[in-house]
């Protein structure tokens, strides 16, 4: 364990004096953690998180233990991905706004220049037998990892009748009667808010990490202590809406004015706008909205492309919402309009990153000096837990869904009565799949293989069976 670097010059700044906390952190050592948080978060939240605990709490005794809890509790309530918001929370705990828009910006940069790289590469050369067989490898890995997430989701609430309802309500709406996501989340926060009044031991369940239980906070530059980083006051959180608001919708209207309501770009833009406000539960809540509106409503991807996206999203760092830079990039790439498909594409990544994510630095910016205020409250995590029971429906769609189309070559729908029904053709079942698939279930379930490794390996087995059939 190391002991806060500090400016030799600051001595004392943050204890009780003026200026920030981080002040004092040498701005080497500030560079270096956050490079280190942003280079390995691979594994989902919880293994971004693990990252950015060691780094922060444990190795340089930033923040301490109850203090990154807490800030953690108030993430987890917020749509959009909680370890990107973690960091930029802790960012401005430091250093303030700058200090927050840096840590949850260097948290998204890798992946997106790697996500960027990968679409580019599947667009322009996804003919060509390795790169075909790299996606085909990592689409099947990919339905064995998004049944783990079910399974995962799934024990944090369905613990009781009620839930499972919820959970099995929202899977027949999604993949039968094909509802639009909003309309199953805006349902389950109103089933929880009255929940939380009628039955609050049934709806109660998702309670954020115990900060009692955390050890003691001794040499860390920020631990239990009241730190004035804005008072919490109308006016400042009207000034703070203000700018997020016209640095999210700002580009949006601007777009608008100069291509016109039916250019693509603002399709994506308005799309994405809707869908980081979404995202409770997790990434994989949304991934179902994603892919319907992008497959069915816009035509911008086939369904097996946007489990390859996944897959890129997967085996890259950085949140796994990121995949809706590959959404971004391919809608725009086949309809780039004067432009070239590849300066479409990018273009189209960058407004779609950009509307997923400032929203997260707003949630940030304009709640954290309230977060005393809605900590704990029995109504908010009664309505999150409903919210996580639906999405494990939403989930469990997204997973059956993806194996229909990855493993079976021909699907066919049946419609009637508001409702779909997708058949495969099992004469058309693609075998490697689904060995590939089966695979990976075992490695993922059985051998508790991480997420990462196993979409590597099928990456490569998906490789040499492309070459085995030219």
């Amino acid at each position: 364990m190391t002991q806060p670097r500090l400016h030799s010059e600051d001595p004392g700044v943050g204890r009780g004096s003026q200026g920030y906390p981080g002040d004092q952190i040498d701005r080497k050592d500030w560079v270096a953690a956050w490079s280190t948080v942003a280079a390995n978060s691979f594994g989902g939240p919880a293994g971004q998180i693990a990252v950015m605990h060691e780094e922060i709490v444990v190795r340089r005794r930033w923040v301490g233990e109850r203090r990154f809890l807490h800030a953690l509790n108030y993430c987890m309530l917020l749509p959009g991905p909680e370890a990107q918001q973690l960091a930029t929370y802790l960012g401005w705990l430091l250093r303030g706004p700058t200090g927050g828009i840096f840590a949850g910006a260097l948290f998204i940069l890798p992946g997106f220049v790697s996500i960027m790289a990968l679409s580019i590469l599947f667009a322009a050369y996804g003919d060509l037998t390795w790169v075909s067989g790299l996606f085909f490898g990592i689409s099947a890995a990919v339905i064995a990892i998004v049944a783990s997430a079910v399974l995962r989701i799934g024990r944090r609430v369905v613990q009781n009748p009620v839930m499972l309802a919820v959970a099995v309500a929202s899977f027949f709406g999604v993949f039968v009667f094909e509802l639009p996501f909003p309309l199953i989340v805006g349902a389950a926060i109103v089933i929880g808010l009255i929940g939380a009044r009628t039955h609050p031991e049934t709806f109660n369940l998702i309670r954020g990490h115990d900060e009692a239980q955390a050890t003691d906070d001794t040499d860390v530059l920020v631990g239990d202590q009241h730190i004035s980083l804005g008072q919490p006051s109308a006016k400042r959180a009207v000034r703070v809406l203000s700018t997020g608001v016209l640095l999210w919708f700002g580009p949006v209207v601007i777009l608008m004015v100069a291509l016109g309501r039916s250019s693509v770009f603002v399709d994506v833009a308005l799309f994405f706008s809707s869908a980081a406000v979404l995202t409770f539960g997790g990434a994989y809540s949304v991934l179902a909205y994603i892919s319907q509106e992008a497959v069915n409503t816009f035509g911008w991807l086939e369904p097996g492309e946007m489990i390859s996206g996944l897959g890129m999203a997967e085996t890259t760092p950085g949140p796994l919402i990121q995949v809706v830079q590959f959404v971004g990039f391919m809608g725009p790439y086949r309809e780039p309009g004067s432009l070239s498909a590849l300066q479409a594409g990018t273009f189209g990544a960058v407004v779609a990153t950009w509307v997923t994510f400032i929203p997260s630095f707003l949630w940030i910016f304009l709640g954290a000096p309230f977060i005393e205020h809605l900590r704990n409250r029995p109504s908010l995590t009664a309505a999150l837990s409903t919210v996580t029971a639906a999405v494990v429906g939403v989930v469990l769609n997204l997973a059956l869904w993806f194996a229909i189309f990855t493993l079976f070559e021909q699907v066919s729908e049946r419609r009637g009565f508001g409702a779909v029904l997708y058949q495969p053709e099992f004469a058309s079942i693609n075998w490697a799949a689904l060995v590939i698939a089966g695979c990976s279930a075992i490695a993922v379930f059985a051998c508790k293989v991480p997420s990462l490794k196993v979409v590597v390996v099928a990456a490569i087995v998906g490789i040499a069976y492309q070459f085995l059939l030219v």
